[in-house]
């Protein structure tokens, strides 16, 4: 389906961008066989899929995928012209009649616009998605929190996308600011990796660099899922991430606690993974409900549940913020909220838009974070 998608778009842009600014002869076979080239490209990426080793798969994807991002702000540009477009020419038919000439400076200067247009979002998008992660510090106030870990700092990592395109370098990168800012806790709200152990494992070590009091926990996220996910829960676990998979851990000093849930993405139970499964009842039962509840769940989807249950606040990711608008509005079609911090009932939610990106190496409206949630008591 994806590669009928492809070939569909691609038929299109051929028609817009070459057979309608070019006179048959050699430009017009120069711009063929280029979207010819720029097709395949995509279209290598993802049969090679999994198969190939990540130093092949690495510039293939970088030039298959940027085209991908470049190719659809082209598409949309030229879709939203089509009825300037169609007036123009309706205009110019009734004064002049039928002008090969003026008929082709209108095709290349929509063309033009559409090029000059999508590089520009094209640019913005790459250097955003692949420039420096910034931090953005959220402050939480939770009723129940005892005053005495008022100040408590959660670090939350998420949708780091491990793989071709994003490797050890950029993880160490993200891991040095994480560990600027003191957390007491690190959290990595699953899609952590697109690849398997063997290929990506020793990048993923860099997580051991991180540096918190109280630990680094994980769930899994969806991508976990089309990785190897059983293998990944192995691997973390046996170099002292601690996985949450529908169970709670305490976290307290001095006698003031509060209880850390994570669960299994809701996208387990049809992974074909023996024993994976969202379970947020597994997860809250037997609390002591005098203390509030921090609960990691990959998709925000699960709020709704976690509301239910009297979850004070709900750690997610998964949406990227929308990663490449306008994409926003479809994934907000699926999820209750897009990026940011917001509230269901009694429950807080921050969805994080996370540090990588998936498909495109492009973020354009959705820059990525690294989020600080800071817990406040209500006393503060």
């Amino acid at each position: 389906m994806v590669l009928l998608v492809l070939g569909v778009i691609h038929l299109y842009l051929w028609k817009r961008l070459v057979r309608d600014t070019t006179v048959p002869g050699r430009l017009r076979r120069v711009g063929t066989g280029l979207l010819v080239v720029l097709l395949i490209l995509p279209m290598v990426a993802l049969v090679g899929g999994r198969s190939w080793p990540m130093s092949v798969l690495r510039p293939l994807e970088w030039v298959g995928l940027v085209w991908v991002g470049v190719m659809f702000y082209i598409f949309v540009v030229l879709l939203v012209l089509e009825l300037p477009r169609a007036a123009l020419w309706i205009r110019v038919r009734r004064e002049d009649g039928v002008d090969p000439g003026r008929r082709l400076f209108l095709s290349r200067a929509l063309a033009g616009t559409a090029l000059v247009l999508s590089a520009g979002a094209a640019v913005v998008g790459v250097v955003t998605a692949t420039g420096r992660v910034p931090v953005n510090l959220v402050r939480v106030r939770l009723g129940r929190l005892d005053p005495a870990l008022s100040g408590y700092r959660i670090a939350v990592l998420a949708d780091v996308h491990l793989g071709p395109l994003i490797g050890r370098d950029e993880l160490a990168e993200q891991v040095r600011t994480v560990n600027a800012e003191s957390p007491d806790l690190v959290a990595v709200v699953g899609d952590l990796v697109d690849g398997s152990v063997a290929e990506l494992g020793e990048a993923a070590e860099t997580l051991l660099e991180l540096r918190a009091e109280d630990g680094i926990f994980f769930v899994t996220g969806n991508h976990e899922y089309y990785s190897g996910a059983q293998e990944w829960v192995d691997f973390l676990s046996g170099i002292g991430v601690r996985v949450l998979r529908n169970e709670r851990v305490e976290i307290g000093r001095d006698g003031a606690a509060f209880d850390l849930a994570g669960v299994d993405d809701v996208s387990a139970a049809g992974s074909g993974e023996p024993g994976h499964g969202a379970d947020l009842g597994a997860a809250l039962a037997g609390r002591d409900t005098s203390r509030p509840v921090v609960v990691l769940a990959h998709q925000p989807v699960l709020v709704d549940a976690a509301a239910e249950q009297g979850a004070d606040l709900q750690i997610s990711a998964h949406t990227h913020g929308g990663q490449i608008w306008p994409f926003h509005y479809i994934v907000r079609l699926s999820q209750p909220a897009l990026a940011g911090l917001s509230r269901v009932r009694e429950t807080w939610l921050y969805v994080s838009r996370g540090t990588g990106f998936a498909g495109p190496p492009m973020r354009v409206g959705a820059s990525p974070e690294i989020t600080i949630i800071e817990l406040l008591s209500a006393a503060s």
